[in-house]
Formats: C-alpha cells, structure tokens, sequence
C-alpha cells in the first residue's frame, strides 16, 4: 500500500490566545507530522495568527461567520488541496459551526474531506440537531458521487461528533446511550456505503480521574468502504494525547496542558 497523505483531527478544547499553550499545540501537532489537519473550538484571531506565524510548512484555512469556535485546518506546502465552508451543515442554527470541506487531490484524484463540530448535549434538541447534520454529512455522500461522475466518490467525513446520546427526563424507559446514537450513526452510513473506521482505544475524550462523568467515545471517522488506511495494529486510527499516557495522573496532567479531547491520526491510502 503506498500512503497519498496523513490526516489529524483534534479538539483543542476552547483554543484562545494564550501563548504557551498555542506553544504546546504546535509543538505536538508537529510532532504528528500530518500532511492535513483539523482544528476545532479555535476562538480569536490571534490564535490562527500565531499558526500562520509558527507553522511555515503549512497553508490554513478557517470557517467564518457569528459562531464564537471556528474549524481551523492546515495543509503541508506541496499538497493540492480546495477549501469550501458548508454552511448546510450548521442545521440552520446561525452560531453553530459550519462544515470545512477539503478536497485534497492526489495524481488527478480527488480525496473529499468534511470535517464536523457537531452539535452537543445531550437533551433532545442536542441529539435532534447533531442527528441531522450527521444525516446530512452521510447524504453528501450521494453528493460527491454524482459530482464526480464515477459514482465512487473518496470521501470521509470526521470530527468532534459529540455522540453522548440522551437523556430524557420526563418519562423512563425513553433515554438513549452513546452506543445507540453510534448504531444509528453506523446503520446510516451503511446505507451510503460507509463505515466507521476502527480506533485503537475506546473513547476519546476524558474530563479526567476525579470527575463523575466517564470517558467518552465522541471524536470519529467515518469514510467510504473502498478506501483503505494505514494499519496501527488491529486499529485503522490512532488516538494520541492523554489515552496514551500511563497513569490517570498523567492523564490528568496532559487533559489540563493540553485539551480533553485526543488527536485521532490516520493515514490515507492512494486510490488508483
């Protein structure tokens, strides 16, 4: 297998000016080396200017509008790539973030990339509102395969997708667990041929030791079934940051330095 390129996607959990963290961000992501990454929950413009200041290998860009977090993405210098905001993908809410559609295209073949911050929460409008922009991000898929004229599109769409399920106060028995919300979510891909790729630990956000809400499985990648990855043992994802520090302690300490959330890392095969 020969890689066309590698993806990051990571919520840097509220991404403001502060200068040593940026420090921190930067120094981590380019210890990932990603050809493309994903940044969510940035706020403010210094922070995006201290990237373009910092990370010279890389050209970003950046959703837009009156929404307070922004989607930040970075592209290696080298790499033919196309940025489009979705606002489809805001489920007509205006302070909710757009998607950040990115064509990558590799040797004349296009590698559609939709990166997602969906809604959170998890009481029924949260649910309701992340259930259709997640319906929606599975529909592009018929999108992409008739724009490209060859029915096979090569896309993923990934991101924090906030798939806590719901809590339903008012009657018993109507509640719905993170683990429906994700078959669900599976079930519809399924239906646009797509799948859930496999990460190489269980949950990917953590409010650390101490607090009285577990780790969570939130941050997913979700791509078309002809398309193949780089394997990370029995894993097509690698989760980075706190899942794999050794101790709760330093778990702890990375969650507090760095975000709650971990950096999934993959690496895209090249399409003939």
């Amino acid at each position: 297998m020969v890689t066309a390129f590698s993806i990051a996607s990571w919520n840097v959990e509220h991404f403001k000016q502060d200068p040593e963290r940026i420090k921190r961000i930067i120094d981590f992501m380019n210890c990932q080396a990603p050809d493309v990454f994903a940044l969510y929950e940035v706020q403010g413009s210094e922070v995006f200017q201290s990237l373009v200041s910092q990370m010279h290998d890389y050209t970003f860009h950046t959703t837009e509008g009156p929404q307070v977090q922004e989607i930040l993405l970075g592209v290696r210098h080298g790499l033919t790539a196309f940025f489009t905001q979705k606002l489809e993908f805001k489920s007509g809410v205006t302070t909710f973030r757009p998607g950040a559609l990115l064509t990558v295209t590799i040797s004349n073949v296009h590698y559609p990339l939709l990166f997602l911050h969906t809604a959170s929460g998890n009481d029924p409008r949260g649910l309701g509102l992340r259930d259709d922009m997640l319906i929606r991000a599975c529909k592009f898929r018929k999108v992409l395969d008739k724009a490209g004229g060859r029915g096979r599109a090569n896309y993923i769409f990934l991101g924090d997708l906030n798939t806590m399920g719901m809590v339903y106060h008012y009657v018993k028995g109507r509640n719905i667990s993170p683990d429906d919300e994700l078959k669900k979510l599976a079930s519809q891909a399924k239906r646009y041929d797509m799948r859930f790729l496999k990460k190489d630990v269980p949950a990917t956000w953590s409010n650390g030791s101490t607090s009285s809400i577990p780790p969570s499985n939130l941050d997913h990648v979700i791509a078309a079934n002809h398309l193949r990855f780089t394997p990370f043992g029995d894993a097509e994802v690698s989760a980075r940051g706190w899942p794999k520090e050794p101790t709760p302690a330093e778990q702890d300490q990375w969650i507090h330095e760095y975000s709650d959330h971990a950096l999934l890392y993959f690496e895209v095969q090249r399409v003939s």
